[in-house]
C-alpha cells in the first residue's frame, strides 16, 4: 500500500509541474503575441536604431517559435526597408548602428537594405557600422556607412565572389546508381553534378560572366562610397591585399580601427550625451511592425489596392509549404487578387530558382489571366531563373536588380537506375510482371531502353520548345532569337536587360511605382496587400501540434544538422523531383 501511494504521489507531483511548466510555457508564449500584436515598441527620444541582422533574410520575415524562443526565424526584407524608411522621418532616431557579423542574404536583397540606408543618410542622420569578422557581404552592406568600426584583431574579406558546387557522380558509381539525363542546351547544367566530376565548359562560361558582372558591379558601388577608384579596388580584390585589420585601413576600405566601446564613444559625440552616459539602442524587432498583409501606414487610407505577391522557393506541384511556391496556393492567390476588385495591379515578387515545369506553367496561366484585366508587374529578387523566369515572362513589365540571377531557360529530368545498387551492394534482386511491354515506365529498379530513352527525351524537347515559345511570345520577339538567350543560360541582370529578357533594373520600390503608373494611382491612393496571407503567431503555435510528421521531422533535423542541412535539403530535393524540371542550375550560393 505504502508504495501505491508513493507512485500516486509522485504521478501528482509530475502532473503539478507539468501543468506548472505548461502554463508559464503559454504565458511567455501569449506576452510575445500580445506584444507583436500591439506593433512596435514606443522609442526614447534621441535613439539609435540597432542592425544585427544576424538571421536568414527573407523576402518576408518569420518570427521564431513560441514568439520568437523557439528559434528559426527570419528577418523580413520588406519589413527591414520600412522599418529603415519609418527611421528616416522619425525625430526620435538620430542614426543606425549597422552591428554585423555575418549577413545571410542574397546579392539583390543586400542591395535594396543598402539602397534604403543611402536614402536614409539623406535626412542628414548618420550611419556608423561595427565589425568584428566582415565577409565580403556584410562589408559590402557596411561601406556606405559614416564611419567604418573594425575590431583591431578582426578580419575583413574583399578578395571577390565565388561559387562552389558538389558533384556526385563518384558517389553514384560507388553506390551503384546509373542517373539517365534528358536535358535541352549545353547551357541546361542543373543535372551535371549527377554525371561529372567538375563544371563543363559552358557551365564555367556562364557561371564566370555571371559573377564578374555582379562582381563589377558591386566593385563600382563601393567605389562610389568609400571614393576609392573602381580599377584601384580591383586590384585590390583580384590581389587579396587585405590580410588583416591594419590592411583594411591602410587601403581606406574602414575608417577606424576600435573596440564596441569606442563605436559607443561616436555615438555618444553624435547624440551629444555624456561619457558616462549609455546611448539608447532600439533593436529592429522593437522597431518593426509585424507583417499584417495590409500596408496600414498613415496616409493610405483609401480603399484601392496594390496585391504584392511573394513567390519564394522551389516551384512544386499542389498547395507547398511556408518555404516553397505551391502551384495550387499561389494560383489562388493570383487569382484572388485578379477577382478582388478593390485591387487595381498586382506586382509578382520572385525569389526561386524554378522547380515542376507542371506547377511554373499552372502559375504562368493564371498570370497570363490577370495581365488581360489588370498590370501585373514582375519584379525579381536575388533568383527569378527557370521556373521562376517562368512564371515571370507573361508580366507586362520585368523589373530584375542588377544583382538578380536569372534567365536558366530550359528544362530537365532526371530518372535514376538503382538496379546496380540493389543488385550488387545490397543483394537485393527485382522481378516484375506487366500487362503492357512499357507498363512500369517509369521504373528505377531495371536500366532504360532506347527507345524509352527517346522518348523520355522528345518529351523534355516538347516541353522545352513550349517554355521557350511562351517566352518569346511575353517578351515580344523571334522564337529563334529567344533560344540562342535560352538553352538554359544564366544571366546576371545586367546581362539580362542588355538582351532583353528583362524590361528594367531596379528593385521592389521600382516595380511598385511602375504597378501605380499603370493603374494610374498616385503616391497616397492606394494600399499594398500582401499575399499569400501568413500565418499569425497564434495560428504558428497551434501548427506546432497539428502539424503532420513531415513537417515536425523537418523542423527537428534542422535543429540537428545546424550548418549541414543545406547539403541535406539538396539531397531531398532531388528525391522529390517529380515530373520533368524547371530549375536554376546548382544550388547558387555566392560567397
Amino acid at each position: 500500500m505504502r508504495q501505491f501511494l508513493k507512485y500516486v504521489l509522485a504521478t501528482i507531483v509530475g502532473l503539478v509541474t507539468f501543468a506548472f511548466l505548461g502554463f508559464f510555457l503559454l504565458a511567455i508564449f501569449i506576452g510575445a503575441t500580445v506584444s507583436s500584436a500591439n506593433g512596435p515598441k514606443e522609442t526614447v527620444a534621441n535613439s539609435v536604431l540597432e542592425l544585427k541582422l544576424n538571421e536568414p533574410l527573407n523576402e518576408r520575415g518569420r518570427e521564431g517559435r513560441f514568439g520568437g524562443f523557439g528559434g528559426g526565424g527570419s528577418t523580413g526584407l520588406v519589413e527591414l526597408k520600412e522599418a529603415i524608411h519609418r527611421a528616416k522621418g522619425d525625430d526620435d532616431i538620430k542614426g543606425i548602428l549597422l552591428n554585423l557579423g555575418i549577413v545571410q542574404g542574397g546579392m539583390a536583397s543586400l542591395e535594396e537594405v543598402r539602397n534604403a540606408l543611402l536614402d536614409f543618410k539623406k535626412s542628414g542622420k548618420f550611419v556608423v557600422a561595427y565589425h568584428e569578422i566582415a565577409s565580403e557581404k556584410s562589408f559590402y552592406l557596411s561601406s556606405m556607412a559614416n564611419e567604418i568600426y573594425l575590431n583591431p584583431q578582426g578580419t575583413l574579406e574583399f578578395n571577390g565572389l565565388s561559387s562552389e558546387v558538389l558533384f556526385y557522380k563518384r558517389l553514384f558509381d560507388k553506390a551503384g546508381i546509373q542517373p539517365y539525363i534528358f536535358r535541352v542546351g549545353s547551357f541546361k547544367s542543373a543535372v551535371e553534378p549527377f554525371f561529372r566530376e567538375n563544371f563543363s565548359d559552358s557551365a564555367r562560361y556562364q557561371t564566370v560572366s555571371f559573377l564578374n558582372s555582379i562582381n563589377g558591379y558591386m566593385i563600382g558601388e563601393v567605389a562610389k562610397t568609400r571614393g576609392i577608384n573602381p580599377a584601384r579596388l580591383k586590384v585590390i580584390s583580384d590581389s587579396m591585399l587585405v590580410h588583416n585589420a591594419p590592411d583594411a585601413l591602410r587601403l581606406h576600405l574602414v575608417t577606424k580601427l576600435g573596440y564596441f566601446d569606442e563605436v559607443q564613444d561616436y555615438m555618444r559625440r553624435k547624440l551629444d550625451l555624456a561619457k558616462n552616459k549609455k546611448p539608447s539602442l532600439v533593436s529592429l524587432s522593437d522597431y518593426t511592425d509585424h507583417d499584417n498583409g495590409v500596408d496600414e501606414r498613415e496616409g493610405k487610407t483609401s480603399g484601392r489596392r496594390i496585391a504584392v505577391i511573394y513567390a519564394e522557393g522551389d516551384i512544386v506541384t499542389g498547395k507547398g509549404s511556408d518555404d516553397n511556391i505551391g502551384s495550387t496556393k499561389f494560383a489562388e492567390a493570383i487569382r484572388k487578387a485578379r477577382l478582388d476588385d478593390r485591387v487595381k495591379a498586382v506586382v509578382l515578387r520572385i525569389n526561386s530558382p524554378g522547380g515542376s515545369s507542371l506547377a511554373s506553367d499552372i502559375i504562368y496561366r493564371e498570370v497570363l489571366l490577370t495581365k488581360k484585366v489588370k498590370p501585373i508587374i514582375a519584379s525579381m529578387s536575388d533568383v527569378a531563373a527557370s521556373g521562376g523566369y517562368y512564371i515571370a515572362m507573361a508580366c507586362d513589365t520585368i523589373v530584375a536588380h542588377p544583382n538578380t540571377i536569372t534567365g536558366s531557360i530550359g528544362v530537365f529530368g532526371v530518372l535514376p537506375n538503382i538496379q546496380p545498387m540493389l543488385a550488387d551492394k545490397l543483394g537485393i534482386t527485382v522481378d516484375r510482371v506487366t500487362t503492357g511491354k512499357f507498363s512500369d515506365l517509369p521504373t528505377i529498379t531495371r536500366p532504360l531502353t532506347e527507345f524509352e530513352k527517346r522518348t523520355l527525351q522528345e518529351e523534355v524537347n516538347r516541353i522545352y520548345a513550349d517554355f521557350t515559345s511562351k517566352a518569346a511570345k511575353g517578351r515580344h520577339m523571334p522564337v529563334e532569337r529567344l533560344r540562342r538567350l535560352a538553352s538554359g543560360r544564366v544571366w546576371s541582370g545586367i546581362e539580362a536587360k542588355n538582351n532583353g529578357l528583362v524590361d528594367v533594373l531596379g528593385d521592389y520600390q521600382d516595380a511598385l511605382k511602375i504597378a501605380a503608373a499603370r493603374a494610374h494611382l498616385q503616391p497616397d491612393d492606394y494600399r499594398v496587400q500582401r499575399l499569400p496571407r501568413q500565418k499569425s503567431a497564434l495560428e504558428d503555435f497551434i501548427s506546432t501540434f497539428t502539424d503532420d510528421d513531415d513537417a515536425a521531422k523537418t523542423r527537428a533535423i534542422k535543429a540537428e544538422l545546424g550548418p549541414l542541412y543545406p547539403a541535406y535539403a539538396q539531397y531531398q530535393q532531388l528525391m522529390q523531383m517529380r515530373g520533368v524540371q524547371a530549375r536554376l542550375p546548382y544550388t547558387l550560393d555566392i560567397q
